[in-house]
């Protein structure tokens, strides 16, 4: 090695490194918790679109009539694994019949808690994602809360 040659690297040169990787990570931490939650709410959307799904197949099956008891259409229909991403319990299935409250919202709460789905029946979603009351009684809207923003998913057959 000559005279005047240095070796490693310089305290500036180290520093930017480690600025460079905080930064990174910074960026990772913060973005990581709400691609979680997007995956959740991802998942929620699907629950409440296989909920659907099951409802019109039991339709189907039942010359158009909805199920009596709900609890045990969930578990037969949809099975044990039809659970909230979250909390990995089997949601609740809140269920009203709107009758014929036509453009009237369904729900005392259009707000449901995270875990719970409420099924409308009679009803169809309005644009605020609420269900209201429908003219025909063998529509069914199903509402859903998600986590990100604090909103509320509603879909309709």
């Amino acid at each position: 090695m000559k005279k005047g040659e240095r070796r490693g690297f310089t305290i500036i040169e180290v520093t930017l490194v480690l600025a460079i990787a905080g930064l990174i990570f910074l960026m990772v931490f913060v973005t990581l918790p709400q691609v979680m939650r997007n995956e959740r709410d991802t998942e929620r959307r699907e629950d409440a679109s296989a909920l659907l799904s099951a409802i019109k197949k039991y339709q189907s099956n039942n010359r158009g009539a909805l199920p009596n008891g709900w609890t045990q259409f969930r578990d037969d229909y949809l099975g044990d694994d039809f659970v909230d991403p979250s909390t990995g319990v089997k949601y609740t299935l809140f269920v009203e019949t709107c009758g014929n409250s036509t453009g009237k919202a369904c729900f005392s709460t259009s707000n449901p808690d995270i875990g719970t789905i409420m099924v409308a029946t009679g009803a169809t979603c309005n644009n605020n994602n609420v269900a209201v009351g429908a003219s025909n009684p063998r529509k069914v809207a199903v509402m859903i809360k998600l986590e990100a923003g604090n909103t509320v998913y509603c879909d309709n057959s």
